[in-house]
Parts: structure tokens; C-alpha cells; sequence
């Protein structure tokens, strides 16, 4: 029988995991186990920031509630979200061998079921409604990856008020404002009426929010329209189109602006014509159609 020490307490832990009859858990858990004793080799925290960090893992789980998700804010923050979507669009593409849009973070403020419209409805009903200089005019195609149009596809799209909340954190907006589902017809088309989102802070009223001020941090992230696009066949698309004349798209604090979906929010010139444009379109890749888990209600 070994007692632990501190030279072999990493192998000691390794060796009881190799029991894990599931290899990926067991791959997952060992190179965590390596990655983390290996941080605490380098960093050798005292008592004192080992208990300040444990105390910002459990305010993650105190600090979610149905109108923000801290424990995916955090993964957001530290970058780790969009590495890992940045991955595994390299994989998506590798093994269909061709282009697909790429995907961007769910983000902590998507909810499941929202309102189904008809084409060209408006999903803007709070009073944001009243601002007509930011009136905001979406349309977009969905095709496959061979070019044709997909008809029926399901575009769910979520975004902030021109003050930068989301209806979940703002009172004064009804329950799901500025949510919606649309499909797509048969030249695989979509369009809607909104108003334009504005750049936001995330929430920073909790564990979060303590680690930006520390590290000196922009909390803001640029303005942008999230879509969830799915079809029975093909995988769900997740992404986010992000206004290319916002100033902080080099600055975002979740490290979500890749070039390709920064799209033209174009300003309307037209006699008689007041607010913004986007059209942007989407490429969906054949395969298992998976939802995520709602991050809140």
C-alpha cells in the first residue's frame, strides 16, 4: 500500500479513475484530473484562494435564476464556450467536407417555445415598438450544402431591446418579446419585423461581474441576432449575426465575433423609409437534428 504524497497523488487519483467502465468519462475525467493538478502545481494557491475559489463556483449556481444562466456566463467569459464551438465547427466541417454556417454561442437567455408567426410578423411588441428610427427589417435564405433552397425550416431567433435587455430582465417588456419562430417557404426564405438590438452589458451582478472588475474587463458584448435554424435531416444550427458598424466587435467580452457573421445592418435611405435592414443567409448540413438544454425557462 502507497500513502499519498505530493509526488504521486496525481497517479494515485489517475489510477482509481482508470476503473470508469465508460472510456470517453474515463478519457474526460483522467486528462481533467492531469490538466487541473498540474494548474495547481504551477498556480499553488493558498487556503485562503482555494476557499475564494470555491465560493465563485458555488455563487455560479446561486446566482442562476429564470433571468440569467452564471454558470454559462462563466464559460462564456473565460472564452471557453466559443473554443469550444470553434472546434467543433472545424469537426462539423471536416466530416461533411464542405461549408456550413458557422455556429456561435447559445448564449444564457435562449428560451424554449417561442412564439410561432407567420411571415413578415413583427415580434416587437413592448415599447421599444415606438422608437421608429430603430424599426429593423430581417430576411435571409436557408439552403443546404449543395446550394438548393430548404423549405420548412424552423428559424428561431432571440434578441435585446434597443436598451440592451432581454425581455426576461426587463419589466416593462411582455413575456417573450423579441422571440419568435418563423419557417421558411419554399425557396427557403425567411423575414420578419423587430426592432434594432443595441450592444449590451451581461449580467454582472454576481460572481461574474466580480471577475470583470477585477481584471479590469469591458463587460459589453456588440449588438447581434441570435438564430437557432433546424430541420428534421440536419443538424441545429446555432449562431448569432453581429452588427458590422458596432465599435465593440474586436472587443466582445465572450470572444464570439468570428469575420463571417458580421453582417451589414444597413441603414434605410429610401423615400419614406425609416430604420435598419439585415439580410443574411444560412447553410444547414445534413445529420442528427439535437436541441440544446434551455439555458433558462
Amino acid at each position: 500500500m502507497t500513502y499519498v504524497t505530493r509526488e504521486n497523488i496525481t497517479d494515485q487519483v489517475l489510477e482509481v479513475f482508470e476503473r470508469t467502465p465508460d472510456p470517453r468519462l474515463r478519457e474526460v475525467m483522467q486528462s481533467l484530473v492531469k490538466h487541473l493538478h498540474a494548474f495547481i502545481r504551477e498556480v499553488e494557491p493558498s487556503d485562503e484562494e482555494f476557499e475564494l475559489g470555491c465560493k465563485f463556483v458555488v455563487g455560479l449556481g446561486q446566482n442562476t435564476s429564470e433571468k440569467k444562466n452564471e454558470a454559462i456566463l462563466a464559460s462564456d467569459i473565460l472564452g471557453a464556450s466559443t473554443l469550444i464551438t470553434l472546434i467543433n465547427n472545424v469537426k462539423r466541417a471536416e466530416s461533411a467536407g464542405k461549408y456550413q454556417t458557422e455556429s456561435a454561442l447559445l448564449g444564457p437567455f435562449w428560451r424554449k417555445n417561442a412564439p410561432i408567426y407567420e411571415p413578415g410578423s413583427n415580434i416587437s411588441h413592448g415599447p421599444e415598438s415606438k422608437a421608429q428610427d430603430q424599426l429593423f427589417e430581417v430576411t435571409g435564405h436557408v439552403r443546404d450544402a449543395q446550394g438548393n433552397p430548404i423549405e420548412g425550416a424552423e428559424v428561431d431567433v432571440w434578441q435585446a431591446s434597443p436598451l440592451g435587455f432581454y425581455e426576461n430582465q426587463d419589466e416593462e417588456q411582455p413575456d417573450m418579446n423579441l422571440r419568435g419562430r418563423f419557417k421558411t417557404d419554399a425557396k427557403g426564405k425567411f423575414n420578419f419585423k423587430s426592432v434594432r438590438p443595441s450592444g449590451y452589458p451581461v449580467p454582472v451582478d454576481g460572481p461574474c461581474g466580480d471577475l470583470l472588475r477585477a481584471q479590469l474587463r469591458d463587460p459589453y458584448r456588440p449588438a447581434h441576432v441570435h438564430y437557432m435554424i433546424s430541420k428534421p435531416g440536419y443538424q441545429v444550427l446555432i449562431t448569432q449575426v453581429f452588427a458590422d458598424d458596432d465599435h465593440r466587435l474586436h472587443t466582445d467580452v465572450t470572444f464570439s465575433v468570428v469575420e463571417s457573421l458580421v453582417g451589414q445592418f444597413k441603414k434605410r435611405t429610401g423615400a419614406g423609409e425609416v430604420g435598419y435592414s439585415l439580410d443574411y443567409d444560412f447553410v444547414l448540413q445534413a445529420g442528427e437534428t439535437h436541441f440544446p438544454m434551455p439555458p433558462i425557462p
